[in-house]
């Protein structure tokens, strides 16, 4: 019966009205010897201020056995209404088990899937639910999302069980829902998305700018073009600007609820916890450097004051012009955490742990070279393939010649050195030169220069810096003006050393923030999980495989677009590119390929390896003490036995991989439209044979786990003490002659610390990576599931077992190769052991904070 031109609340009535006829006719329709019991229990997280859903809510299941001739779905059991059975509080957050019973009838048949309504006031977090037949055979569902009241959404929720299908091997009961829950995935492309929405689809890089706060706020849309070509993000649908119609509308404040579908939203834990810690970091680092925007000099004046930083006895009081600042800036939500923050007890962070041991071993050579190798960005390093090194595509040639470098070659020649493959460059010149000129005359206070660098292998595998280039565009005549710096240990040239090198930092620190970690694991990665979800279904064992690898991605890149990579973000106030940050990253995408992202072929490019057909991976590393390339091929290797021994149990040969309808889908759209911009590349896999399928599983796998947590979770560790990796200098390296030299020659430590950021920016700096750095309390790690129920495939199961066992083997290599003194590079001078791939798949109880070690299964920070 269909009650149309009732009101809501009339028609919900009547609704409930209808429900109970129906549930008290199917009961007692039949004897109830007749009926099947059906135990369900349910695990919701909620609010400790607000009440769980309790009655409000109800459930139904589908069979997976027996279709209702009527709708030519499985059938439908009666709805039944959830029953409180315990409760627990933590982290604040509150923990409900639900249980709930099910009359159906005796050829019901095994439940596929489950409906549940939610008619309380309030949304709340569906972690799981199980189901018990009455032959004692458990079916599990790993819901992990938000349950929206029914009067937001007119909908219920369907949830699907933990058991996979090909397509083909869909039951005939579920193939109808499979398709059309994938249909209301997939949505229409229109209209402004609301929180409860469940709608993947795609959009540009159209939100970064803010046209309508004033022309120093806009930024040109990424993606669509050949000019500014760029990775698709999850569409919103909000309004355009008033300004620029190809842009789309801002909030006025930091906003925390941009919308991300419900599945991809922090549980109510991570939430928690993520505001938190900003908040901490915020009263911590930012509050007491505040007040030095209105002072005339806010540089720093001692490397004690930046160690201060890290001191539990600063004042943290939001008061007069900086509360209010503070309060039109910030949500009231979070606007009152911070200033209840300021508060409170004061906080002693940790202190970076390049302090710890040694405070001046970051000045030291073999440090600096070490970081090349172990630290935030070790994947930008390549043996030197010709010398002297190649002329730029600006058409510079490069001024190192053999007689800057050949006494620091542990008497060998120049020959001889590259025919060892000792000698290594970081190059930052071409890809910054197109960007100086608008760098260093639009951002106040910004010098910055595009550098190489060389450096030798020495016999003990450590790395001897060489020479360094620094070079600037002439504004006159467009000639490019460079110099160079050879290492020095004392006096003047050891001062002119040091400013040089902290300029090298400073470009691989932008480098790292916008390719190697925001470009190169956030941004690609995001079309593939919408693609995912539009195209393979729940119960598709390849969205199974994947699904733990996505969590919480889209939204902490929702959460960027508003707080960091956006016009006027933490990144553009810290990093020297300023409003240009982002265009270059764009520049950058053009050279990005997916094949590329994979390990050994990313070593090959560097020549950081070798060919070997002998060896699993297909490389075989150059030299021993490359701790992230040793350990990476380690964790590689284990992800790819993994993933093909999963894929071999669902595709028995390339026939199979070819016809599934659901993966050529999926794989079109991500060549298409995720990665549009990339969609006539011959690189991208055929996706025809299941060589396609393994490889490109892995690379998303590695990309998404391991990658990111080798540029991600050591921030704090390096990054945090900004001498050692500023963000943007503020002096050019001083030439003789002029009055900046004097200056120098006057006080070099002088000279060095105003070259650094001003105390905010510093201080802003150091609050972001404390809070990227930290691992979450609800961290799911690589070898580790939510639930030892996660699929009810026993043959999986057991290969996922082998997987973990593999990774705890490579723990233990990690920690021999720590404690083996002949490997220097795996602490260096700082005594930071090298921990970023550490898997730590055997600790189940970790709660979170800064490690240094483990492999989260997801960018989810």
């Amino acid at each position: 019966m269909e009650n149309k031109g009732l009101c809501p609340g009339l028609q919900e009535c009547l609704s409930a009205v209808q429900n109970k006829i129906s549930s008290h006719l199917f009961s007692h329709a039949s004897n109830p010897h007749d009926l099947n019991l059906i135990k369900g229990k349910l695990v919701i997280d909620h609010s400790p201020g607000q009440s769980g859903p309790g009655k409000s809510a109800s459930v139904q299941v589908y069979s997976c056995t027996e279709i209702d001739p009527n709708t030519r779905k499985g059938k439908l059991s009666e709805k039944a209404k959830l029953k409180y059975e315990k409760s627990q509080k933590s982290d604040g957050t509150r923990t409900t088990t639900y249980e709930v019973k099910l009359y159906v009838e005796k050829d019901f048949g095994i439940p596929g899937a489950f409906v549940i309504e939610n008619h309380h006031n309030h949304k709340f977090f569906l972690q799981s639910a199980t189901f018990q037949t009455p032959g004692d055979q458990v079916i599990n569902f790993d819901c992990r999302s938000w349950v929206y009241p029914i009067k937001m959404t007119k909908t219920s929720r369907i949830f699907f069980s933990n058991t996979s299908y090909l397509p083909r091997d869909t039951p005939k009961a579920l193939a109808d829902l499979r398709q059309e829950e994938l249909k209301i995935l997939r949505g229409d492309g229109t209209g402004e998305r609301k929180e409860w929405d469940r709608i993947y689809d795609y959009d540009y890089y159209n939100d970064l700018g803010n046209p309508d706060k004033g022309d120093e706020h806009k930024r040109p849309v990424l993606g669509g073009s050949e000019t500014f070509p760029y990775p698709r993000r999850g569409r919103t649908g909000r309004p355009p600007s008033k300004k620029d119609p190809l842009t789309e509308s801002r909030p006025e404040m930091i906003n925390l609820d941009i919308y991300v579908p419900p599945d991809e939203r922090f549980s109510p834990n991570k939430l928690s916890e993520f505001i938190g810690n900003s908040i901490q970091a915020t009263a911590h680092f930012i509050l007491p450097e505040a007040k030095s925007l209105l002072e005339q000099d806010s540089s720093v004046q001692s490397f004690d004051e930046i160690k201060k930083m890290f001191s539990s006895n600063r004042s943290q009081k939001v008061d007069g012009w900086l509360s209010e600042k503070l309060h039109k800036l910030v949500p009231d939500e979070l606007y009152k955490g911070i200033a209840h923050a300021s508060k409170g007890d004061h906080l002693m962070f940790t202190l970076p742990q390049i302090l710890t041991n040694n405070e001046f071993a970051w000045k030291n050579d073999e440090e600096f070279g070490r970081q090349m190798l172990a630290g935030t960005n070790p994947t930008r390093i390549r043996v030197l393939e010709s010398f002297p090194p190649p002329v730029s595509k600006n058409g510079e040639k490069c001024l190192i010649n053999e007689s800057h470098i050949v006494n620091n070659l542990d008497g060998l020649t120049i020959t001889q050195a590259m025919n060892q493959w000792r000698i290594y460059i970081v190059d930052d010149h071409d890809y910054l030169m197109p960007f100086l000129d608008r760098i260093n005359t639009n951002t106040k206070g910004i010098c910055a220069y595009a550098s190489r660098i060389l450096l030798f292998l020495k016999g003990d595998a450590t790395l001897q810096p060489l020479v360094i280039q620094l070079s600037l565009p002439c504004f006159s005549d467009g000639e490019i003006i460079s110099r160079l710096l050879l290492p020095a240990s004392e006096g003047t040239e050891g001062a002119l050393w040091q400013l040089a090198k902290t300029h090298v930092a400073a470009n691989d620190s932008v480098y790292h923030q916008l390719i190697s970690h925001w470009l190169h694991t956030h941004a690609v990665v995001e079309p593939f999980i919408i693609a995912t979800r539009r195209q393979l279904s729940v119960m598709h064992p390849i969205h199974l495989l994947l699904d733990p690898h996505f969590k919480d991605t889209m939204h902490i890149n929702a959460l960027s677009r508003s707080i960091l990579i956006n016009s006027g973000g933490i990144l553009e106030k810290t990093l020297f590119t300023g409003e240009v940050s982002m265009e270059l990253s764009s520049e950058l995408y053009k050279k990005w390929r997916f094949d590329e992202q994979a390990l050994p072929t990313d070593l090959l490019k560097r020549r950081m390896a070798l060919d070997d057909p002998d060896n699993p991976t297909g490389a075989q590393i150059l030299f021993q003490d490359y701790p992230y390339g040793l350990d990476a091929l380690d964790i590689w290797s284990a992800i790819r036995t993994w993933v093909t021994d999963y894929c071999s149990i669902f595709y028995k040969g390339d026939n199979s991989v070819e016809s599934d309808e659901e993966l050529q889908a999926w794989w079109s759209e991500i060549r298409n439209v995720g990665h549009g911009d990339k969609r006539n590349e011959e690189w991208w896999f055929k996706m025809t044979t299941l060589t396609d399928l393994q490889e490109a599983l892995t690379i998303l796998i590695w990309t998404a786990s391991a990658l990111h947590a080798s540029v991600n979770f050591g921030q704090y560790a390096y990054a945090g003490y900004p001498p050692n990796r500023p963000t943007h200098c503020r002096n050019f390296v001083p030439e003789e002659g002029t009055t900046e030299f004097g200056e120098f020659l006057k006080d070099p430590d002088k000279y060095f610390l105003k070259m650094l950021p001003e105390k905010f920016d510093m201080t802003l700096g150091i609050a972001l990576v404390e809070v990227l750095s930290r691992h979450t309390s609800d961290e799911e790690y690589l070898g580790q599931r939510p639930s030892s129920e996660w699929t009810d495939n026993k043959e999986v199961l057991q290969k996922f077992e082998t997987f973990k066992k593999t990774l705890e083997e490579i723990e233990t290599k990690i920690r021999d190769r720590n404690i083996n003194p002949k490997l220097k590079n795996r602490w260096g001078p700082a005594k930071i052991a090298y921990k970023l791939l550490h898997p730590d798949a055997s600790n189940e109880n970790r709660r979170g904070g800064i490690t240094g070690k483990g492999i989260p299964n997801s960018i989810s920070l």
